[in-house]
């Protein structure tokens, strides 16, 4: 059974920064294309970074472009996602959840299109920017 359990998240003001992790239990990390996704109060769900399982390729959608930086340590099982000169649109709740592989990325919108591989979702973890 996939696990997944984002953490990082908290209040910060405007212009500073959070780093986000994301510990996956139940596949072979490895394997997998991980993306970052967010979900804002009364928006739907946008996709924000996608990384393949080399951690080779990066994408992200225009919204967080040049502040945002994808990772990971295959390793520890561990997605991450550094981020930058926070703003106040980018309150939302953040999960990762696998995905396709890259030629399928896209972009869509202000986000981008990571395509959900597992719809195994964990609890998310809470980002809130004070402007």
């Amino acid at each position: 059974q996939v696990q997944v359990m984002e953490s990082g998240g908290g209040l910060v003001q405007a212009g500073g920064s959070l780093r986000l992790s994301c510990t996956v239990s139940g596949l072979t990390f490895e394997e997998y294309s991980m993306g970052w996704f967010r979900r804002a109060p009364g928006k739907e769900r946008e996709g924000v970074s996608c990384i393949s399982w080399t951690g080779d390729t990066t994408d992200y959608g225009d919204s967080v472009l040049g502040r945002f930086t994808i990772s990971r340590d295959n390793g520890k099982n561990t997605l991450y996602l550094q981020m930058n000169n926070l703003k106040a649109e980018d309150t939302a709740a953040y999960y990762c959840a696998a995905v396709l592989s890259p030629p399928h990325w896209e972009p869509r919108g202000s986000g981008i299109y990571c395509g959900l591989l597992k719809d195994t979702w964990g609890q998310g973890t809470l980002v809130t920017v004070s402007s």
